[in-house]
């Protein structure tokens, strides 16, 4: 065992995002130790690995998060995304106007029912930025898509999606217009999979499923090695897990997350417990980093595409 001895540390003003990771690293006590650690594993990613997933929840799109992911994506960091419908409801939201409100964890719900808010934590947002927007939207994409063909994947669907999208802050926008497949294995959780569901009743319409994943297993099969940052629980995680179990799993993966692992849930299992089922390689490099990712996302953000400019 080689055993290091921590560093008491001080810091300067003019501190830059490199020096504080460095810090992290020197404090090492608790989460600080594991975001410098996982930072570290991205790093290595970056430059070992042909496919990298990028996994994520809706809820997050919510928040001023939306344009660092779509940065990430627009900068090439990651070539894959999975995510949630709740990603493609608020994107979609804000890329037509919707607004999104700073609000609290402690504001009555009761009264925001009144005045037509939806609550995500502490972020309001009013329900015509929110469903009737998503709804209008999706009117005029069915029309126009089942002049081309009547049965479509979920992610070449969100790719029509992106282009017609006018926000450079937009993850679908940025994903189609860089050939970054979004996969959303719970299409119909959500506003936009329900739009899709009420259009389908006027329209012959109809999503392949298989499609996503037979795409989706092609990737996999044809990489010779892939990494994974894991943002929050869910189907997001676990169909990121999932596929790559097929090819002796994740040579790479971070996890960043809030949920704890002792109910045994999927979201707060840590990344030791996807090894015994293959989804992480023995061989790989993982670290499970608990935080708010609207803390830490950010520095992991400035760092990798700084490397990856590089």
């Amino acid at each position: 065992m080689n055993l290091e001895e921590v560093v008491d540390v001080e810091v300067s003003p003019e501190l830059s995002v490199k020096e504080l990771i460095e810090i992290y690293g020197r404090v090492h006590g608790f989460v600080a130790g594991h975001l410098y650690e996982a930072i570290k594993i991205l790093d290595e990613m970056l430059y070992n690995t042909d496919l990298r997933f990028l996994s994520f929840t809706g809820n997050l799109i919510s928040t001023g998060l939306r344009g660092l992911i779509a940065q990430l994506i627009s900068e090439e960091v990651f070539n894959v995304v999975i995510t949630t419908c709740g990603t493609v409801d608020h994107d979609i939201a804000k890329s037509l106007g919707g607004k999104y409100l700073k609000s609290s964890f402690d504001v009555d719900d009761s009264k925001l029912r009144e005045l037509g808010y939806h609550r995500i934590g502490n972020i309001i947002v009013h329900q015509n930025h929110y469903g009737k927007l998503i709804e209008e939207f999706v009117k005029g994409l069915i029309s126009d898509l089942v002049r081309m063909k009547n049965v479509w994947g979920v992610r070449e669907l969100l790719r029509e999606v992106g282009l017609r999208l006018n926000d450079r802050k937009s993850i679908l926008y940025n994903a189609s217009r860089h050939n970054v497949p979004v996969y959303v294995p719970g299409i119909v959780d959500g506003a936009f999979g329900t739009a899709l569901f009420i259009q389908s009743q006027f329209y012959d319409f109809r999503l392949d499923l298989f499609k996503d994943m037979k795409e989706l297993s092609d990737l996999v099969f044809s990489s010779k090695k892939s990494g994974a940052l894991i943002i929050g629980g869910g189907i997001s995680k676990h169909h990121t897990l999932w596929w790559n179990q097929f090819k002796d799993g994740l040579d790479y993966a971070v996890y960043i997350t809030t949920a704890n692992e002792w109910d045994g849930s999927l979201s707060g299992a840590r990344t030791k417990e996807a090894i015994s089922w293959g989804k992480i390689s023995t061989s790989g490099k993982h670290v499970v980093v608990y935080s708010d990712a609207t803390v830490v996302l950010p520095i992991i953000a400035v760092y990798l595409i700084s490397k990856k400019r590089e």
